[in-house]
Parts: C-alpha cells; sequence; structure tokens
C-alpha cells in the first residue's frame, strides 16, 4: 500500500476533540518509509492520540490524516490496519484473559498475530505460519518461550511475544505504545535491544515508538518529536530534536541530556539546561 512518494504517516493541520476537551491542536507531521520515530512528552500531551491516529483506529476532528497513501475516511479501515502492526502496554492483547484460560504458549499468542484474531484459527496456520512464529520469537530473543504458557511469562517476556505477535502480518509500520512500561531495567534493556535489532535487520519497516523516558529511546532512532500541551513542539532529525535546551521546555524544568553510544539520559539540572 502507498508507496516511496508519499510518506508512510502524513498528519496536515490536525486536530482531535472530545466532549469539549482538545487532545491535539494544528499537527503536522511526517514520518518517512524506513524510518524510527520516537515521540516524547509528559503526560497528558497527546501521544498517544497521535499514535491512535497513525494506528488508524481514530479519525481526526479536523485536518487530514494519511497512512501509507490512504486518507483516512476514504478507505476501509479494517484492510489499512492489517498494514500497521500496533502493541500498546496499556492494553491487553484481545481476550488475553481467555488464552491464559487456555494455557495458550507463547508461540500459540503469535499466531494469532497472522489471523488478528483473539484466539488460535489452526486451519489458518500451515506450516509457513508456524514456522514464521518461530522466527519472530527468536528475532526477539525469546525463542526459548515457544512452548511456554503466555500466563506464566515474566512482564518483559510478554512484551517482546506481543511484538512478535504484531509482526505476524508483516506491517510496514510497527507503532509502540509505552512498550517498556512496568519493565525492570533487565526487561527493559533486552527489549530495548530487540527493538534495535528490528531496525537494523528490515530496513524498509517503518517504527514509531511512544515513551515518556529519555532512557527508553533505541539507538536505532533516526527522528524524534517532542509533543506538550497537544502541540508538536519540535521534530526532526533525532540529534537535532533531543537537545537538553528543546527537552527542557517541553518537560518543564531545566534538564542536563547526555548521549553516549547512541543512547540518551536526562536528570534535572540546576542553574538552567546543559548538554553533554
Amino acid at each position: 500500500m502507498g508507496g516511496p512518494v508519499s510518506g508512510a504517516v502524513e498528519l496536515g493541520g490536525v486536530g482531535v476533540r472530545v466532549v469539549g476537551r482538545t487532545l491535539l491542536e494544528g499537527v503536522d507531521w511526517r514520518v518517512g518509509y524506513g524510518e524510527h520515530w520516537v515521540v516524547l512528552g509528559p503526560n497528558g500531551s497527546g501521544k498517544t492520540t497521535l499514535l491512535s491516529l497513525a494506528a488508524a483506529v481514530r479519525h481526526p476532528t479536523e485536518g487530514a490524516v494519511t497512512v501509507l497513501g490512504q486518507r483516512l475516511g476514504r478507505v476501509d479501515l479494517r484492510e489499512l490496519r492489517r498494514h500497521i502492526g500496533l502493541v500498546a502496554a496499556s492494553q491487553r492483547l484481545v481476550d488475553e484473559e481467555l488464552l491464559e484460560e487456555e494455557g495458550a504458549t507463547a508461540h500459540t499468542v503469535v499466531l494469532t498475530g497472522h489471523t488478528g484474531t483473539s484466539a488460535p484459527l489452526w486451519d489458518r496456520y500451515g506450516p509457513a505460519e508456524h514456522e514464521r512464529a518461530h522466527h519472530l520469537l527468536a528475532d526477539m530473543g525469546c525463542k526459548d518461550l515457544a512452548d511456554r504458557p503466555f500466563r506464566v511469562c515474566s512482564q518483559g517476556e510478554r512484551a517482546r511475544v506481543r511484538v512478535a505477535r504484531a509482526l505476524m502480518s508483516e506491517p510496514v509500520v510497527l507503532l509502540l505504545d509505552e512498550p517498556f512500561a512496568g519493565l525492570d531495567l533487565p526487561a527493559r534493556e533486552d527489549l530495548i535491544t530487540a527493538v534495535e535489532d528490528l531496525a537494523e535487520s528490515r530496513p524498509v519497516l517503518t517504527t514509531v515508538t511512544v515513551t515518556h523516558h529519555l532512557e527508553e529511546v533505541p539507538a536505532t532512532t533516526t527522528h524524534a518529536l517532542l509533543m506538550r500541551d497537544a502541540r508538536v513542539q519540535v521534530s526532526g532529525p533525532v540529534a537535532e530534536t533531543l537537545t537538553a535546551e528543546n527537552l527542557s521546555e517541553c518537560f518543564g524544568r531545566p534538564l542536563r541530556v547526555d548521549h553516549l553510544d547512541g543512547r540518551w539520559a536526562a536528570r534535572a539540572a540546576r542553574g538552567g539546561y546543559r548538554e553533554r
């Protein structure tokens, strides 16, 4: 779907309002194919609403949203979503409790991503689908989980299994909404490594990751967008965007920003923002 001329995701003059509340205002944004974006900002800044537009699960109140060359409002959203992988830490998989009760393995959970269903449709999974599920678990660094019941997997393991499931449909765009939420440091680093490996092994895959924390930005990130008060504060190439000045303004306090080995970190700074 779409093509190299248009971007993978394009928003022009977009606003979203719900019951008198403004969730987004005047947003312009273009994500090119093969780019890897991070969206940062404080709580309530509009990050998740922005991602819901890119995921084709919400229409804008005003402005135009085009995903994979298809204008929202003029396309079958169900068909469009087949080309979009979405992983949201705040949302359990559809009928995840049922999968747990039935003792579904991690491999089975990944398989359901092929059909986009809450329960496995075994007649739809041939040898190729089973092999792909195994490969995706390996790509996410958790091939040893294939036969483990999903209900006994740790939070970090579940996070990687969910990403593998999202990749089963071979999406053009992968959207990760706070995928590191609730993970301890080892689990967070395992998932970041897996996301970085995806960017290197799948050069045509486009990714957008929403997070609150600079420490969670993968080293393979190419672009960044900072949001505050339902608006885009600044966006562009990651090195030009994730500056101490921009981040201090975005989060409303002086910050010291460090950049080492491709990874970022931020902490409060006394006497004004500082960059290192």
